[in-house]
């Protein structure tokens, strides 16, 4: 399933992004997630829950992904 995120700012917190979409339930979800090996930025796993996620960015977790698009 291919979801977009419109991006006002210049950047978003992959930990924020996960939240904002409800992939994770709080920041603590969100860092166990990503400490586990569960996500992926741009095919790369990411390990880094501040990691900035920019426009052109392709998060997966799972069989979901996130495009993150101009807003």
């Amino acid at each position: 399933m291919l979801k977009e995120l419109k991006l006002q700012e210049e950047y978003i917190k992959l930990d924020q992004l996960l939240k904002f979409v409800d992939i994770a339930d709080s920041g603590g979800h969100a860092k166990i997630m990503i400490l586990s090996g569960d996500v992926k930025v741009n095919n790369e796993i990411a390990t880094q829950r501040g990691k900035k996620i920019r426009v052109g960015d392709i998060v997966e977790v799972g069989e979901v992904k996130i495009k993150v698009i101009e807003g």
